[in-house]
């Protein structure tokens, strides 16, 4: 049995960086930690939502690299001259990548609550039509 690609069929064209790109996802590791939730406010705009208790604003960084939203946490030990008789909240970094698409621009990130929200906005797409002449060979 052959693996199926988007190259199999041929009335798709140029999609190949979408394959490798779907392929990235799938490897990407994204764990179950920090729960999320991706919301559609508008037509054109999202909102990502991490649970991110315990964690400061100086814990975090945003980035986007290659088309990829990265949402990094990492937490700094602070156990001078603390005894912990149980200690059941971890402090643990962690990596979040969510994949953007062409046109999905990342706005500003707000901290409330113990939630770190991340607004997208999306291009409102244009319709292009375009007239291609013949030629005489």
């Amino acid at each position: 049995m052959t693996k199926m690609t988007l190259a199999s069929y041929p009335h798709m064209l140029g999609f190949e960086q979408l394959e490798r790109l779907l392929e990235r996802t799938a490897k990407s590791g994204n764990e179950g930690y920090p729960p999320f939730n991706i919301e559609q406010t508008s037509d054109y705009s999202y909102r990502i939502t991490l649970a991110v208790a315990g964690f400061g604003e100086d814990d975090l960084s945003i980035t986007v690299e290659d088309r990829q939203l990265v949402i990094r946490g990492r937490q700094r030990e602070d156990t001078d001259n603390r005894v912990f008789l149980h200690r059941g909240i971890a402090a643990r970094q962690f990596q979040r990548s969510f994949v953007l698409a062409d046109g999905v621009d990342v706005g500003e990130a707000i901290m409330e609550n113990g939630l770190l929200h991340v607004d997208l906005t999306r291009a409102k797409p244009q319709t292009v039509v375009q007239t291609i002449d013949i030629k005489k060979g």
